[in-house]
């Protein structure tokens, strides 16, 4: 099973997906992912036998959130999963992506707003410590408007597992330039 945690950005790039949003998922995901399982299971809303392997954990509003992906590995009922969704909306506050996207994060973005939501930013070439390349990432997100994208490419460094994944966190916010050269896809290229 797949557990990712994401970003609300990330929620806004997922323009060609659909898939339930399930609000208020405190504790561990895996029992969230299993518990969804099962009680989809025994009300006939999975079919065939099979089960959400993936989900997205994201924060907002002060909710941890998670995104179980509509995909070819599960296959739904969809009347009974929208009047499940209805029915339990007062204790999973449940909505379809789209809706939520819509509602609570201001649209999708379009494929252009991409890469305009991520400025350039020198780091090639300064004092490599983690916490100095997040501050200067942070402050290069803030001067573009990104308030938000700061504090939360910021939270995931700083419960980052490695040097390397931070770096490569930190390059999906920002463009890591040099005085020479581009870099769009973190430190990996340069590794």
């Amino acid at each position: 099973m797949a557990i990712k945690n994401i970003t609300t950005n990330d929620l806004r790039k997922m323009n060609d997906k659909e898939g339930i949003i399930l609000q208020g998922c405190g504790g561990d995901p895996q029992g969230w992912i299993d518990g969804v399982n099962e009680m989809f299971k025994e009300g006939g809303i999975l079919l065939d036998d099979t089960k959400f392997t993936d989900a997205y954990v994201f924060d907002n509003d002060n909710l941890t959130c998670m995104l179980f992906p509509f995909d070819n590995k599960v296959h739904l009922n969809t009347s009974k999963l929208a009047m499940w969704r209805l029915q339990m909306y007062p204790i999973f506050a449940g909505t379809w992506l789209s809706d939520y996207v819509a509602n609570k994060l201001g649209g999708f973005l379009a494929e252009e707003q991409h890469q305009k939501e991520k400025p350039d930013c020198k780091l090639i070439g300064e004092d490599g410590n983690i916490f100095n390349l997040m501050g200067i990432a942070s402050r290069t997100l803030k001067q573009n408007g990104l308030k938000d994208e700061a504090k939360e490419m910021c939270s995931r460094v700083t419960s980052s597992g490695s040097y390397c994944e931070a770096l490569n966190i930190i390059g999906e916010y920002v463009n890591i330039t040099g005085d020479d050269e581009e870099y769009t896809d973190g430190f990996e290229q340069s590794m």
